[in-house]
């Protein structure tokens, strides 16, 4: 976001409280003449109160009096409010996953038979007891392998909530899903501490929490990291992540490591064994475990449906409906497929439609989305649903597609831009600012002293505007921008006073000295209220999409009615403050420039054009983010930080297949 969140919370609102006495002194400096004094005396006087105001907050300023690197004192600070945001942030993912009720399943795991674990067989364990097992192991490292939706992710989330209600060692468990993590580039640690600064971004905050919180945090193992889905690495990359782990988290640090059965047992063969870590597997669920399950979820007349499919179960323990349902993820999607009535669980015995465990998998996968944005479409209104159960497939099965493409199992919503053409999303989100900043121009000179030069203002604003959007969106631009600035522009003061003092002498010598006055004023206000709602002070508060979207959001806004107020108040000076007309018409000006100077070089922006020209063509719901949330609420979808995933691989593949099917179909067509 531009500038370190280098600030508490107590100076971000003090320095958003100082921008808006500010920008009201400024508007009160227009109409003082009606009293004797001299607005220009007035509106002088203003700019310097206010820079020194940000001369006083200025962290920058006074950073030879704050600490350094972060001390013991910071580092126990920083943990504290991490535990409680992350507690707070599973919590929440564990109730919407429907894992916080008694249809919770009680998994249960031993030691695996495979020759893959370095220390003695660990004893057997269960899910609602997750901690007393974990804690139970030698040196507290061990790695919980299973079929694909056997629970593992499940545990995972499990163990971390459930050591950060006891938090008594000080370690602080954190969750990472290592679909993002490429071992061939990356050291672990460096990658964990990148996760933390990107889902955490208050950890930043060298005010609060001194400087690398983040990185001492790794360093001195005041993180314990949950390390899920080896699995979802590439497999040429697997043996690679063993031997970057092994390196990065010694025997003596505490692990929890997932994976699937098959892909950590040739890891392993290829990078050696976890050292001192024990190897445990889940167990497949048993016909009195899946009949327990479907009775406790399903009302009475829905389970008497399922009497037959028990008996089979019963009867044939072996069999390859047996064998499906004994994995708690279709369990789960079977008891959602059938749980409305709309279709019959007896039809899985018919051995001619699914003749094995995939065909069933595929039934399964294929019915959920239909009944889980079919059941309250009776109520959409009230439910809040935005769109219909097959445009909810079309855009789930689009982005798995975009996933499978980029070999990914997150989607980040900053991301979205990769979906459409770099050039294309440049010239849309170029020419779009392009046009606003010259109709937002030639409107207001259309009106001013020189109505002949509109055009060619207007022209000459949108040209420079547009440049300037397509040199932002560079990638050289974004990889300068995504490090962390130094020097005079992580000053509050320095960066405020530079922009507002090289817009204000252009203002000066076109329209006086007043017109320049309240301009830079106005610039250097802007850029004090950037700075400050970019920062994110509050470490306790749980990631999310909403949540980083959000700061992008705020700025936007800020810095739009800032400008609006600016050009209203410089309209007001050339004009005079009872031109009313000129005052709206300057605000109005001023709100569109201000947009097209705020969104250039944030995420939120390209966000936008990316989703308003897929919109455009079908693909994905003009309310997108809202429709994830729904997908999420729904439990197609679930939350890891600030990111998406699908609940589980197979739903996305799944969907990317159908997704690569319609697009051969378009082509054909």
């Amino acid at each position: 976001m531009g500038h370190d969140a280098s600030v508490s919370r107590i100076r971000q609102q003090a320095v958003v409280v100082g921008c808006v006495l500010a920008a009201l002194l400024a508007m009160a400096g227009l109409f003082v003449t009606d009293y004797g004094i001299d607005p220009t005396t007035w509106l002088a006087g203003a700019v310097t109160a206010f820079l020194l105001f940000l001369a006083t907050l200025d962290p920058w300023l006074h950073r030879h009096r704050a600490h350094g690197l972060s001390t013991d004192q910071h580092l126990d600070t920083a943990a504290e409010a991490l535990a409680v945001a992350l507690h707070s942030q599973w919590q929440a993912e564990c109730r919407t996953r429907g894992l916080a009720g008694p249809q919770l399943l009680d998994l249960r795991w031993t030691a695996t038979d495979l020759p893959v674990s370095d220390a003695p067989p660990a004893q057997a364990g269960r899910s609602d007891a997750v901690v007393g097992a974990f804690e139970r192991q030698a040196g507290r490292r061990m790695v919980l392998i299973g079929e694909p939706g056997s629970g593992k992710s499940t545990v995972a989330m499990l163990l971390t909530i459930g050591l950060l209600d006891r938090n008594a060692d000080g370690q602080i468990p954190v969750l990472f899903p290592l679909s993002t993590w490429d071992p061939t580039s990356e050291d672990l640690r460096a990658w964990m501490t990148r996760k933390l600064y990107e889902d955490h971004p208050a950890l930043r905050n060298t005010e609060l929490y001194g400087s690398y919180t983040a990185d001492l945090l790794i360093e001195r193992r005041r993180i314990f990291p949950v390390l899920d889905g080896l699995d979802t690495i590439p497999a040429n990359r697997r043996a690679e992540a063993v031997r970057k782990i092994n390196r990065a988290v010694p025997p003596s640090a505490p692990l929890l490591l997932t994976s699937r059965r098959a892909e950590f047992a040739g890891a392993v063969a290829e990078a050696g064994r976890i050292p001192g870590a024990s190897v445990v597997e889940l167990q497949p669920l048993d016909h009195e475990e899946v009949a327990g399950y479907v009775r406790a979820s399903a009302d009475a007349v829905t389970a008497a449906r399922w009497e037959p499919v028990f008996l089979h179960l019963r009867d044939e323990p072996s069999g390859r409906l047996a064998d499906t349902l004994s994995v708690p993820l279709t369990l789960w999607l079977a008891s959602q497929v059938y749980g409305t009535g709309a279709a019959e669980p007896t039809e899985l015995l018919d051995r001619g439609r699914f003749p094995d465990r995939a065909a069933i998998e595929r039934r399964l996968v294929d019915g959920l989305l239909p009944v889980l944005f079919d059941r309250w479409h009776g109520g959409a209104e009230a439910d809040g649903q935005l769109v219909t159960p097959g445009q909810a497939e079309r855009a789930l099965a689009y982005l798995a597609g975009q996933l499978r493409a980029r070999g990914s199992r997150e989607f980040a919503w900053w991301e979205l831009r990769r979906s459409v053409p770099p050039v294309l999303l440049t010239v849309l989100g170029a020419a779009a600012l392009g046009l606003l900043s010259a109709f937002g121009v030639a409107w207001l000179m259309t009106y001013a002293s020189s109505p002949k030069l509109a055009p060619a203002t207007g022209l000459g604003a949108g040209c420079v505007m547009a440049a300037r959007t397509v040199f932002v969106s560079t990638a050289n631009y974004r990889a300068r921008s995504a490090r962390q600035k130094s020097g005079l522009w992580r000053s509050l003061l320095l960066s405020s006073l530079v922009l507002g003092t090289a817009v204000g002498l252009v203002f000066g010598a076109l329209y006086g000295l007043d017109a320049g006055l309240v301009v830079g004023l106005g610039l250097a206000v802007a850029s004090a209220l950037r700075f400050a709602l970019a920062s994110s002070a509050e470490l306790t508060r749980a990631s999310s999409p909403k949540a980083t979207m959000a700061r992008d959001r705020a700025v936007v806004w800020a810095g739009s009615l800032v400008l609006a107020v600016v050009f209203g108040a410089a309209s007001a000076l050339v004009f005079g403050p009872y031109q009313t007309g000129m005052v709206g018409l300057g605000f109005v000006s001023g709100l569109m420039l201000g947009f097209a100077l705020s969104v250039q070089s944030l995420r939120w922006w390209w966000f936008t054009v990316a989703r308003a020209w897929l919109a455009l063509r079908g693909r994905l719901p003009w309310q997108l983010m809202a429709f994830l949330e729904d997908a999420h609420r729904r439990g197609v979808l679930r939350q890891a930080g600030s990111c998406y995933q699908f609940r589980h691989a197979l739903i996305q593949d799944r969907l990317a297949d159908r997704n690569t099917s319609a697009s051969r179909d378009e082509l054909n067509v």
